[in-house]
Protein backbone atom coordinates (compact mmCIF):
# COMPACT_ATOMS: atom_id res chain seq x y z
CA UNK A 1 0.00 0.00 0.00
CA UNK A 2 1.23 3.47 -0.82
CA UNK A 3 1.23 6.28 1.72
CA UNK A 4 -1.37 8.30 -0.17
CA UNK A 5 -3.75 5.29 -0.22
CA UNK A 6 -3.31 4.91 3.55
CA UNK A 7 -3.97 8.62 4.10
CA UNK A 8 -7.14 8.44 1.97
CA UNK A 9 -8.42 5.41 3.90
CA UNK A 10 -7.58 6.90 7.29
CA UNK A 11 -9.18 10.22 6.32
CA UNK A 12 -12.37 8.39 5.33
CA UNK A 13 -12.45 6.64 8.70
CA UNK A 14 -11.66 9.83 10.63
CA UNK A 15 -15.31 10.78 10.94
CA UNK A 16 -17.63 9.31 13.57
CA UNK A 17 -20.50 8.29 11.27
CA UNK A 18 -18.23 6.74 8.65
CA UNK A 19 -16.33 4.84 11.32
CA UNK A 20 -19.63 3.51 12.72
CA UNK A 21 -20.77 2.49 9.23
CA UNK A 22 -17.51 0.71 8.50
CA UNK A 23 -17.50 -1.10 11.85
CA UNK A 24 -21.12 -2.19 11.36
CA UNK A 25 -20.24 -3.58 7.93
CA UNK A 26 -17.17 -5.38 9.30
CA UNK A 27 -19.40 -7.03 11.91
CA UNK A 28 -21.81 -8.12 9.16
CA UNK A 29 -19.08 -9.51 6.92
CA UNK A 30 -19.20 -10.20 3.18
CA UNK A 31 -23.01 -10.38 3.08
CA UNK A 32 -23.16 -6.64 3.69
CA UNK A 33 -26.14 -4.38 4.18
CA UNK A 34 -28.30 -2.30 1.89
CA UNK A 35 -28.29 1.46 2.49
CA UNK A 36 -31.82 1.14 3.87
CA UNK A 37 -30.73 -1.45 6.41
CA UNK A 38 -27.74 0.67 7.44
CA UNK A 39 -29.89 3.78 7.74
CA UNK A 40 -32.30 1.97 10.01
CA UNK A 41 -29.64 0.34 12.19
CA UNK A 42 -27.51 3.47 12.61
CA UNK A 43 -30.30 6.06 12.58
CA UNK A 44 -28.61 8.02 9.77
CA UNK A 45 -30.63 9.93 7.17
CA UNK A 46 -30.51 8.40 3.67
CA UNK A 47 -28.86 11.43 2.04
CA UNK A 48 -26.21 11.61 4.75
CA UNK A 49 -25.61 7.86 4.58
CA UNK A 50 -25.17 8.04 0.81
CA UNK A 51 -22.49 10.72 1.24
CA UNK A 52 -20.61 8.60 3.79
CA UNK A 53 -20.87 5.39 1.76
CA UNK A 54 -19.47 7.20 -1.26
CA UNK A 55 -16.48 8.46 0.78
CA UNK A 56 -15.75 4.97 2.15
CA UNK A 57 -16.12 3.38 -1.27
CA UNK A 58 -13.86 6.01 -2.88
CA UNK A 59 -11.23 5.23 -0.22
CA UNK A 60 -11.35 1.56 -1.24
CA UNK A 61 -12.75 0.41 2.10
CA UNK A 62 -16.11 -0.80 0.75
CA UNK A 63 -17.24 -3.09 -2.03
CA UNK A 64 -20.66 -2.68 -3.65
CA UNK A 65 -22.66 -5.38 -5.37
CA UNK A 66 -26.02 -5.25 -7.05
CA UNK A 67 -28.65 -7.91 -6.41
CA UNK A 68 -31.72 -7.09 -8.47
CA UNK A 69 -32.64 -3.54 -7.60
CA UNK A 70 -30.71 -3.53 -4.32
CA UNK A 71 -27.16 -2.44 -3.64
CA UNK A 72 -25.25 -4.22 -0.91
CA UNK A 73 -22.25 -2.59 0.74
CA UNK A 74 -19.64 -4.78 2.41
CA UNK A 75 -16.13 -4.20 3.71
CA UNK A 76 -13.20 -4.64 1.37
CA UNK A 77 -11.28 -6.93 3.70
CA UNK A 78 -8.23 -7.06 1.43
CA UNK A 79 -7.87 -3.26 1.52
CA UNK A 80 -8.58 -3.16 5.27
CA UNK A 81 -5.87 -5.74 5.94
CA UNK A 82 -3.42 -3.92 3.66
CA UNK A 83 -4.03 -0.75 5.71
CA UNK A 84 -3.41 -2.59 8.97
CA UNK A 85 -0.27 -4.15 7.52
CA UNK A 86 0.92 -0.73 6.33
CA UNK A 87 0.37 0.75 9.80
CA UNK A 88 2.29 -2.01 11.57
CA UNK A 89 5.01 -2.58 8.97
CA UNK A 90 8.47 -2.65 10.57
CA UNK A 91 6.99 -2.71 14.08
CA UNK A 92 9.68 -2.41 16.76
CA UNK A 93 12.41 -2.32 14.10
CA UNK A 94 14.21 0.60 15.75
CA UNK A 95 13.23 -0.14 19.34
CA UNK A 96 15.39 -1.30 22.19
CA UNK A 97 15.12 -4.79 23.63
CA UNK A 98 11.91 -4.00 25.57
CA UNK A 99 9.86 -4.21 22.38
CA UNK A 100 9.13 -7.38 20.47
CA UNK A 101 7.23 -8.03 17.28
CA UNK A 102 4.73 -10.03 19.37
CA UNK A 103 3.54 -6.70 20.78
CA UNK A 104 2.64 -5.60 17.25
CA UNK A 105 -0.03 -8.27 16.81
CA UNK A 106 -3.70 -7.27 17.25
CA UNK A 107 -4.82 -7.78 20.82
CA UNK A 108 -1.29 -7.82 22.23
CA UNK A 109 -1.76 -4.52 24.08
CA UNK A 110 -4.97 -5.76 25.72
CA UNK A 111 -3.33 -9.06 26.73
CA UNK A 112 -0.38 -7.23 28.31
CA UNK A 113 -2.71 -4.87 30.20
CA UNK A 114 -4.78 -7.81 31.48
CA UNK A 115 -1.67 -9.58 32.74
CA UNK A 116 -0.55 -6.44 34.59
CA UNK A 117 -3.94 -6.08 36.30
CA UNK A 118 -3.82 -9.71 37.51
CA UNK A 119 -0.29 -9.34 38.90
Amino acid sequence: MKSDDAVTALAALAQESRLAIFRMLVKRGPEGFTPGQLSEKLQVAAATLSFHLKALHHAGLLDVRRDGRFLYYSPNFRHMNELLEFLTDHCCELADSTCSTAQCKPGAVEETASRRKRA
